[in-house]
């Protein structure tokens, strides 16, 4: 699957212009153009992926292992990194801005920009086993043997 409207695609195809860091058979990896920290980076699939339903999952295993490789050598590169958020926006009600699946790998010090909120108050136990089964039941949907 391809989609040549998008600008993640056109990178991969050497269309468009990038900072690459890494590359292998089925992942790209380069630095973001709008970062949030110095580092700041992406990594991608290749193969055109609007979001994770379409992402094969060999796929999004060589995805997590760059980036999680990327995140390590970003702590030793000398650029300024006391710890690494790995994020991922799947779907716009996500903030998905880019529909290629792409993983951000963002070095992150204290005191830097970045900030996500929410309300992080501690749930009901109760509330929390409904969620639960209900992910079971997605995963039962999947066809997961272990749901």
């Amino acid at each position: 699957m391809t989609d040549d409207g998008c600008v993640f695609c056109s990178i991969v195809r050497g269309r468009t212009d990038a900072s690459v860091v890494h590359e292998d058979e089925s992942v790209l990896a380069f630095m973001d153009l709008r970062p949030v920290n110095p580092g700041h980076l992406l990594v991608v699939p290749k193969v055109h992926a609007s979001g994770l339903e379409d992402l094969q999952p060999d796929v999004g295993v060589q995805v997590w292992k760059v980036a999680h490789r990327l995140g390590r050598a970003m702590r030793r590169s000398g650029l300024r990194c006391e710890g690494v958020n790995l994020l991922l926006a799947d779907g716009e009600a996500a903030f998905q801005e880019v529909f290629h699946v792409h993983l951000h790998v963002i070095p992150r010090f204290a005191g830097d920009p970045f900030r996500i909120h929410s309300d992080w108050r501690v749930h009901e136990r109760e509330q929390l086993d409904v969620s639960a089964a209900a992910v079971r039941s997605g995963l039962a949907a999947l066809g997961d043997p272990q749901a």
